[in-house]
């Protein structure tokens, strides 16, 4: 693999491996409706403020999220807009989702 796939192959892994936990997904999946700050997603997970702030700080590093500090609030906003056709390419794959095409993908185990 030469030098530029590599490096890009690296990034894209690096996103995956961002968004590869349940709270996470939940994050992003939240942020797709709009900027929500630090107390909403620490609720939204059910965790602690420092878990919700590893989290983010994973999602950050991956480059998925903008953040601004507003007085003494922290506020997200997701930076990949077309994460949610990412996530319905995704669930066309999950056996059983009504909404899973007939594609080769679907009669193989994933």
């Amino acid at each position: 693999m030469n030098r530029p796939s590599q490096t890009r192959s690296e990034r894209r892994s690096a996103v995956i491996k961002a968004l590869a936990h349940p709270s996470r997904l939940a994050i992003a999946e939240s942020l797709q409706g709009g900027e929500r700050c630090v107390q909403d997603l620490t609720r939204l997970v059910g965790a602690d403020m420092s878990t919700v702030s590893k989290h983010l700080t994973v999602m950050r590093s991956a480059g998925l999220l903008d953040m601004e500090k507003r007085g003494l609030k922290v506020y997200y906003s997701l930076r990949c807009p077309c994460l949610l056709s990412f996530f319905e390419c995704v669930d066309s794959l999950v056996p059983g989702n009504p909404k899973a095409s007939s594609g080769k993908f679907n009669r193989t185990k994933l």
